[in-house]
């Protein structure tokens, strides 16, 4: 699903313009994007939870040549889903 597929059955579920949803839409995902690199964390209730996470630098390998690289430190976003999320998708 994309986020115009969203936006779509949005519109289509309560009658808003399609311009109007998804000018909503994206600025929410603004929203979140702002505060993920602001270092905030995003808790949506039952949904789930938005972080950022630093990952050590550690020691890898080319899978081509067998290779060690050395990977840097870095930060990830991570996802953890929400009580109410799990159970539905069980």
């Amino acid at each position: 699903m994309r986020k115009r597929d969203i936006v779509l059955k949005i519109s289509h579920d309560t009658g808003v313009k399609q311009v109007v949803v998804k000018e909503v839409v994206h600025r929410t995902f603004d929203v979140i994007l702002e505060a993920l690199k602001g270092g905030e964390r995003i808790e949506l209730r039952n949904f789930g939870i938005f972080q950022v996470k630093k990952r050590k630098r550690r020691i890898g390998r080319n899978p081509k040549t067998g290779d060690v690289v050395p990977v840097p430190e870095r930060n990830v976003v991570v996802f953890k889903p929400g009580l109410e999320m799990k159970k539905f998708i069980k």
